[in-house]
């Protein structure tokens, strides 16, 4: 390290190490779903749970932990949450019932939560407006490694060693990341001490853990489900009502809010925040439906299946570095417009496979759909943090978190009821005898299986090609969303870097010499 501008890069590695981690943890566990299922005697409830608390507890602690950082120091918050981590994965491994998993999974999404935001807020900090795009291309790209890792190494681990190693396998990368961290992060806290806030507090983390189980029950039971529709719309109402305190507790001469009411007006901040968590939600339907598509339909094995998103997770990779180099040229909004573009265009070939594609156009359109991911969501949330400073950077990233964590739960509803309904309607139109159409309706595998047992090639491709239909549609459905998303970023993003003005807001730059003379 030569100064502390070098010293800087190497704390950001401290940085990209702890959200490798927590990246690692949530791929890995997708893949040892049928081994917890046999080792634990878990029904597919508690395996829904194991990802749905995580995600519950992650949600309702984002802003509350933001907080804490900017009161008590964002370093000591970050190193607090990889030790969390640290505890609450050696839990998971050594569980021997479903309740043991399960706590262990909620002290993973309490550490999460600050892992996540406290590595967002340490962009603001360590890096200025000039350098903070890079930072951030380079952040994305590896939180996008994670991706294919923890199914590539956890599929490899699972077929040679005891279960428990999977989520083992995360330790030693906390451990480093503390160690480097605690060497290289500068401790940084607000220089005035943030309010408590506990109304803003309870009903941010409320509003949103309720926003969270609403999405999740309606992507495991559809949108009919009235839990899933009343707990979304009270979890809205809240989050809505959590906007408005915090407008009013700002306007009062001793209001001391926990999030600044400056934030959440129309602007960069919350149009990069927003624009960052639609670019999730239409490339989500891709992670979710291409694992049953390579296993289900083209009978790839666990390992095969990772292998084959690599050319998804490298182009996510090249756009991300690609949105750091071209930040300082090209405006944020036509960056996050092209790759929004580019990711409506993978997703309309996508729609386009079929049950026999080959691997060259499966890889090809994947690619294109992970580069116009990783330049719309870097050059978006670059924007988005465009200007903060270090004051309240916490509570800051806590925002940006929560958009990205919603987008996830209510990217994989969409699609996957898109998905569902087309399937179903396809399977109608097969006319399948009973043997296969009701196992067929409960999922790929089970109607692929009732056809193999019925010694009926036909009627397991029809399943099939059902399923690669219900696949396309979702495809066409988040490539809409993309189009849209290009039009958003067009209409919303400045067209030039923007800096935070004395009051809080963000303009354009040269708008402000343009009104001093």
């Amino acid at each position: 390290m030569r100064g502390p501008g070098t010293r800087r890069w190497w704390a950001l590695g401290a940085v990209n190490l702890s959200v490798l981690a927590v990246g690692l943890d949530g791929t890995v566990l997708s893949v040892a779903q049928p081994t917890l299922s046999t080792a634990l005697g878990a029904s597919q409830s508690d395996l829904v749970w194991f990802s749905a608390g995580y995600l519950l507890v992650l949600a309702a602690a984002v802003l509350p932990v933001g907080l804490a950082g900017d009161r008590f120091g964002r370093r000591r918050v970050l190193l607090a949450s990889l030790a969390v981590f640290a505890f609450g994965s050696v839990l998971c491994a050594t569980a021997e019932s479903i309740g043991a998993f399960l706590a262990g999974r909620l002290f993973q999404g309490l550490a999460g939560a600050g892992i996540t935001v406290m590595a967002l807020s340490a962009l603001v900090v360590l890096f200025d407006e000039e350098e903070r795009p890079k930072a951030v291309g380079i952040y994305q790209a590896v939180t996008f490694l994670a991706l294919p890792l923890g199914p590539i190494l956890g599929g490899w681990m699972l077929s040679r060693f005891w279960w428990g190693w999977v989520f083992l396998l995360n330790v030693p990368v906390v451990v480093l990341a503390a160690v480097i961290g605690f060497i290289l992060i500068p401790e940084s806290r607000s220089t005035e001490r943030p309010g408590l806030d506990p109304v803003g507090t309870a009903a941010s983390a409320s509003g949103l853990a309720l926003v969270i189980y609403g999405l999740v029950r309606a992507g495991e039971r559809g949108w009919g489900s009235p839990d899933a529709v009343l707990s979304t719309a009270v979890g809205a109402a809240v989050v809505t009502g959590f906007v408005w305190w915090e407008h009013r507790l700002g306007r009062l001469p001793t209001g001391r809010p926990l999030v600044d009411p400056r934030l959440l007006r129309p602007g960069p901040f919350l149009w990069g925040s927003a624009l960052a968590a639609v670019a999730g939600l239409a490339m989500i339907g891709v992670l979710f439906t291409m694992p049953q598509y390579f296993q289900g339909v083209q009978g790839t094995g666990t390992l095969g299946s990772g292998l084959r998103l690599l050319p998804l997770i490298a182009g996510m990779v090249v756009g991300a570095g690609l949105a750091g180099r071209l930040a300082s040229a090209v405006p944020a909004r036509s960056v996050t417009a092209l790759g929004f573009l580019l990711l409506a265009g993978g997703l309309a070939v996508g729609a386009a496979s079929a049950p026999t594609s080959g691997l060259a156009f499966t890889a090809g359109w994947t690619a294109l759909v992970g580069a116009g991911t990783g330049l719309a969501l870097s050059a978006s949330t670059a924007a988005a943090l465009a200007g903060l400073s270090a004051e309240r950077s916490g509570t800051e990233s806590a925002v940006v978190q929560a958009f990205n964590k919603t987008s996830g739960p209510l990217g994989t509803a969409i699609t996957g009821s898109v998905l569902v309904a087309a399937y179903h309607a396809r399977l109608g139109d097969a006319a399948l005898p009973t043997a296969v159409a009701a196992p067929a309706h409960r999922s790929l595998y089970d109607g692929t299986a009732a056809a193999r047992a019925a010694g009926a090639p036909g009627l397991e491709q029809a399943v099939r090609t059902a399923f690669v239909d219900g696949m396309s549609a979702a495809f066409l459905a988040a490539a809409a969303i993309a189009t849209l998303g290009a039009f958003a970023a067009l209409a919303l993003l400045p067209g030039r870097r923007s800096r935070r003005t004395e009051s809080g807001q963000s303009i354009e730059e040269g708008t402000a010499d343009a009104a001093a003379h």
